[in-house]
């Protein structure tokens, strides 16, 4: 297993004029939503900790992560770390909790923004937001007018940087013209490279962070699951997602053999080899690149960051190029919101 564990990563500039942050973040959603319960709080607040001390400062949460709890549940980790971390956060989607995975409303529409941040700013126990992210994007609401709204919070002092998640190169070529933009988010791994068709080379152009989420493939990438409904609990939302179910599952997984070839020859974990296919593609398209794999416990980041010392050959990277276009499924069951349902 690559280790190296007591190394502090390096770091990179989000974004032109952005804050500069580890070149690997650690995702808090699956703390508190979507992969079933956290059965041990204790070792998922010593994980954050932890990743701190090994020179991870981006720390992303979004107000729709367990209706506001993910947000609550890392504030007192975010209050104690205040002046060494960067703080992200997301608003637009509303869920029913009754129905946690059902249909969802995106809203971008000013109100809803400025009541969104408030939101945040008092469940994360904070006066400011590092990065806030436009979680998906309305087509009906301009984005001059959301937007616009983001920058209203800029010049408040309510947020510094701004962030879009899921977004096409031409929404995000028309926000940088109203303002700034910082990162955009999006799913980025070896299973999932939609994004390098147009939206990687206009964060290039405009000099915008990329900052792939699901880097491991929602798990799928590490070999931990195959099957997910006969494998994962019942209120894992991977069972619902078309790529780790019935047919698609097994094909999938056979897919994973180069990746495990690989890690078996470095002694690296599969995760380890699939995190730093990411990573290196910030000098394969000369892009900063900030992945957030989540993970709850502090071998699992210990391994992540290890991630971030590896460097893979030509002939490495020639052996995973493939296996994007073989994957069977599609990210989500409904794509609508999602960059690739505009393009």
């Amino acid at each position: 297993m690559s280790d190296s564990t007591n190394e502090t990563i390096a770091t990179v500039g989000l974004g032109t004029g952005g804050p500069e942050v580890g070149v690997q973040g650690l995702g808090c959603m699956g703390m508190s939503w979507a992969y079933g319960p956290t059965h041990d709080e204790a070792e998922a607040r010593a994980t954050l900790e932890r990743a701190l001390e090994l020179g991870v400062t981006l720390f992303d949460t979004a107000d729709v992560y367990g209706f506001g709890r993910n947000e609550e549940f890392i504030s007192a980790f975010v209050r104690a770390n205040r002046d060494r971390i960067t703080l992200a956060t997301k608003f637009a989607i509303e869920r029913d909790e009754s129905d946690p995975y059902g249909r969802q409303r995106i809203r971008n529409d000013r109100p809803y923004i400025r009541q969104a941040v408030e939101g945040s700013l008092r469940r994360l126990g904070v006066d400011q937001i590092d990065l806030y992210y436009m979680h998906r994007r309305n087509p009906e609401v301009p984005l001059e007018e959301s937007v616009g709204a983001m920058a209203e919070l800029v010049a408040e002092g309510k947020v510094k940087h701004l962030g879009l998640s899921e977004v096409t190169a031409n929404e995000l070529r028309a926000a940088h013209a109203v303002h700034p933009i910082a990162a955009v988010q999006s799913e980025w791994s070896l299973f999932s490279r939609d994004i390098e068709e147009s939206v990687v080379g206009a964060a290039r152009e405009l000099g915008v962070a990329l900052v792939p989420y699901s880097p491991l493939g929602r798990g799928f990438l590490t070999g931990s699951f195959v099957q997910a409904e006969q494998e994962l609990g019942e209120d894992d939302f991977r069972r619902l997602q078309p790529r780790f179910t019935g047919d698609n599952a097994a094909a999938n997984a056979a897919l994973l053999e180069p990746l495990r070839k690989i890690a078996e020859a470095r002694g690296a974990t599969l995760a380890q080899i699939a995190l730093a296919w990411v990573q290196q593609q910030a000098q394969v398209h000369g892009v900063a690149v900030v992945p957030i794999p989540g993970t709850r416990t502090r071998a699992r980041i210990e391994q992540n960051t290890g991630a971030t010392r590896i460097e893979l050959t030509a002939d490495e990277l020639a052996a995973l190029e493939p296996i994007a276009g073989k994957v069977a499924g599609t990210r989500y069951a409904d794509m609508s919101a999602t960059s690739v349902g505009r393009e």
